[in-house]
């Protein structure tokens, strides 16, 4: 009688590191600040990736999880409109209009464990674990099943740092970076022994030290350089721990993926797109200053919402909506040719504006904004109505890009990716 090796079970396992550019992990990796990371791109492929549009986590995460853009699964940005209203919602897991990939698995009866994924909370029900990431408020809303969290409290399990301290207080940043890192790598250990198909584990530290001290990454003389470098060490750290532990039980790299949501840069400026659109002439309000959009004047043509989002104030869409829709594509093209032209101190700010009808497709696309405004490099967009000059500077020192993130894979996928190709290449490997 033959004796046949036990065919080994298909897994998957996604390793997401928020906001980290591409040239900047290829540049730590060549540097030998991440030594496995730079085994892994001598082995397999690091691909230049494109972010959703706008490049922002809420809605780049749901891309990937998703397959699709936002005029597909609905969300737009972390704030959007409440229809036929000027009023702010914010989007939560449940409003997502569609399926998640890990949904397509569960109806093939494959079992995923979801470790730290933005834009899942409240947590829903998937054939697995699921634990919400950012923006989760209750630990008690962002699990499922409802039995884990007692496994989570033991840990002393923390969704995110403390943002507006960290923002604040680099040391208290430090601190917190670290502790949520160390608690997220028990979890992932708790439950890595478990049956499961398909694995993602999420690192959001990255994401925030970037925004909080972009500076201290090239600049040898900043206080926070060796930290910055130090904190990227740990991280590649993590990466080998998760690579050894996936090879023991896949005996090769088939089926690891790493990714990031977005790019990230240095900022220049920051731009009040509100302000531009006051100044030109196609935004009004009837209050000065204005408390909210309702204050909008039944005269303005558009108006801008974070982060680079421009929406026509459109009779068919809003109460004091101005624009009739037959001269929709006309204001569109004004608005776009004439922001292409602003610049600070001589350089310029705009690189492109994209009509949204060409970036979205699917049923919710006149939900959205009609134009979305991408920056060079260093000019954060943003759509504050608060302001009263077009540039300025808070303390944030990182901003996302678009076209600079990255994914990893075994195989080489091309180097036209766009984060939402991600799922299909997940599920081809499982299904």
């Amino acid at each position: 009688m033959a004796l046949f090796k036990k065919k080994k079970k298909k897994r998957v396992f996604v390793l997401g590191l928020d906001g980290v550019p591409y040239s900047l992990l290829q540049d730590l990796a060549d540097g030998n600040i991440m030594p496995t990371m730079k085994s892994l791109i001598d082995s397999g492929h690091l691909h230049k990736m494109k972010a959703s549009l706008p490049e922002i986590s809420a809605v780049s995460w749901t891309d990937f999880m998703t397959g699709s853009n936002s005029g597909t699964h609905g969300i737009f940005g972390f704030t959007d409109l409440k229809p036929d209203t000027y009023d702010l919602l914010f989007p939560n897991f449940l409003d997502l209009q569609t399926k998640t990939f890990w949904d397509t698995l569960g109806d093939k009866k494959k079992r995923s464990i979801v470790i730290n994924q933005p834009s899942t909370y409240p947590a829903r029900e998937i054939n697995g674990i699921l634990i919400s990431g950012f923006v989760a408020i209750d630990l008690a809303k962002a699990v499922y099943p409802p039995t884990i969290r007692a496994s989570l409290d033991k840990l002393d399990y923390q969704i995110d740092i403390d943002t507006m301290k960290s923002r604040e207080d680099p040391e208290f940043l430090w601190k917190e970076l670290y502790r949520t890192l160390d608690r997220r790598i028990n979890t992932l250990n708790l439950f890595w022994k478990q049956d499961w198909d398909y694995f993602e584990f999420v690192i959001t530290g990255t994401d925030r030290l970037q925004h909080f001290l972009w500076n201290a990454y090239k600049d040898t003389e900043n206080p926070h350089h060796k930290k910055f470098l130090d904190y990227y060490r740990r991280i590649d750290q993590v990466i080998g721990h998760i690579v050894n532990s996936f090879r023991q039980l896949n005996d090769s790299d088939e089926g690891l993926y790493l990714l990031s949501d977005h790019g990230f840069t240095g900022i220049e400026q920051e731009v009040y797109l509100n302000v531009w659109l006051e100044e030109q002439g196609y935004l009004r309000f009837d209050s000065s200053p204005p408390e909210s959009l309702d204050n909008i004047s039944s005269t303005s043509r558009a108006f801008a919402m974070d982060p680079n989002r421009i929406y026509l104030n459109l009779k068919d869409k809003f109460p004091k909506g101005y624009v009739n829709p037959s001269d929709k594509d006309a204001v569109k093209k004004e608005i776009a040719e004439n922001l292409k032209k602003l610049e600070w101190d001589g350089n310029k700010v705009v690189r492109n504006v994209f009509d949204a009808q060409q970036v979205y497709n699917g049923p919710l696309v006149d939900q959205g904004p009609d134009l979305i405004v991408l920056s060079e490099y260093g000019y954060d967009m943003k759509g504050s109505i608060k302001k009263k000059e077009i540039f300025g500077r808070t303390n944030l020192q990182g901003m996302h890009t678009w076209d600079d993130a990255f994914f990893w894979a075994n195989v080489d996928y091309g180097q036209d990716l766009a984060i939402s190709d991600l799922s299909d290449i997940l599920l081809d490997k499982l299904l």
